[in-house]
């Protein structure tokens, strides 16, 4: 699986236009860089509860927009992807953990390939797949973002699964 990702993020090139270039980039990431945001997920305007969510001066921010969330990355993040890879393939090993412990609790010693396949799958693609549409629910993400990396999130299960069906004793 983690091969396979890196050769569908490499070949394909789907994922290259996912974001939108905002106007005057320089302009904008000029009047950004003095607060020296830290690596993380930024909303604004940003309540911090509900109370603050009904006064009238978040209201009026509201109103006057933009409502954004910004996620910030280091520096770095570009030409070192060592950390992003690490984290990628641990995640990787957890999917396949969670696989493969309820494709051994629900199937019995000797299941045929196709039933291995089919419930390992299932679970990968539930693991891979099914928590990305919420950035679109939430946060108005295009729809077409998450959908891109759905289809990833069948591909992977199905790398998984096979691996799976092919080494089930």
């Amino acid at each position: 699986m983690f091969v396979g990702s890196s050769v569908i993020h490499i070949v394909p090139k789907y994922h290259a236009n996912g974001f939108q270039k905002v106007p005057d980039e320089d302009g904008v990431m000029d009047a950004l860089r003095p607060f020296g945001l830290t690596p993380g997920d930024y909303l604004f305007p940003f309540a911090g509860g509900t109370e603050v969510m009904r006064s009238e001066a978040f209201l009026a921010k509201v109103e006057k927009g933009p409502i954004a969330t910004v996620t910030v990355f280091p520096a770095d993040a570009w030409s070192n992807m060592t950390g992003q890879l690490i984290q990628w393939f641990v995640y990787g090993v957890i999917v396949s953990v969670i696989a493969a412990y309820l494709g051994s609790r629900m199937l019995g010693p000797g299941a045929d390939y196709l039933r291995v396949f089919r419930i390992t799958g299932t679970v990968a693609f539930c693991c891979y797949a099914m928590s990305l549409p919420q950035r679109s629910l939430w946060f108005q993400q295009n729809w077409v973002t998450p959908a891109r990396s759905m289809f990833d999130g069948l591909f992977y299960p199905l790398l998984t699964a096979g691996a799976f069906g092919w080494l089930s004793p």
